[in-house]
């Protein structure tokens, strides 16, 4: 009963600073959580430990966010974001897994069943469907196909692959790191790379 009501004390403040909520009851938000104003905060979200969410974000059902520092108008759907840096106009989901250590800029799209962990993919990136992308850096405006995955873990150690700018990344490409991809290249559906590709090149393997 004590909770319940410091849940609705928590609720009332935000809601009176301008935080929209379509089912309080349902939502459950700690006390060291920041929400801006105009944010929509849609039924069944969980939202914990010092998270600040900024304004004009929509938050849908089914989300649950653990310290994560998100800017204004940023989307997310039926999502579990931990421990990250999300700027401003991404959107994430349905179903995407944002893991610790993951800095997603401007206009980034994660989209369903895609996975990040320690990794910072830059402006306009976009990930739509189906992918793992693990301590990665990625470049301005690269878009991966359906299936991608960083293999960043032989075993015993992890390594960084680093895909530059304008990349196209044919579906069910791997990435066995430690790789680099140079700007504006090409990979082939179903390739596996193995070495570091040039800038402006066709990789097929």
């Amino acid at each position: 009963q004590a909770s319940k009501v410091l849940r609705e004390r928590k609720n009332i403040e935000l809601m009176d600073t301008g935080v929209i909520m379509v089912d309080p009851n349902t939502v459950y938000i700690e006390e060291s959580v920041q929400i801006g104003r105009d944010t929509v905060i849609y039924p069944n979200v969980v939202i914990e430990r010092d998270t600040t969410i900024g304004e004009n974000c929509e938050i849908l059902s089914n989300t649950r966010i653990v310290q994560c520092k998100i800017d204004n108008n940023v989307k997310v759907e039926a999502s579990v974001l931990e421990h990250s840096n999300i700027a401003e106009g991404v959107t994430i989901g349905p179903f995407a897994h944002v893991r610790p250590k993951t800095n997603l800029m401007k206009k980034v799209h994660i989209g369903n069943f895609v996975e990040t962990k320690n990794s910072t993919l830059n402006e306009g990136v976009k990930a739509g469907h189906l992918t793992y992308i693990g301590d990665s850096i990625v470049g301005e405006n690269t878009n991966f196909g359906a299936g991608t995955i960083t293999c960043n873990y032989d075993g015993k150690n992890k390594y960084q692959t680093i895909i530059g700018k304008n990349v196209f990344i044919g579906s069910d490409t791997k990435f066995v790191a430690p790789v680099v991809v140079g700007d504006d290249a090409i990979t082939a559906a179903g390739s596996v790379i193995t070495k570091n590709i040039p800038d402006r090149a066709l990789a097929v393997a």
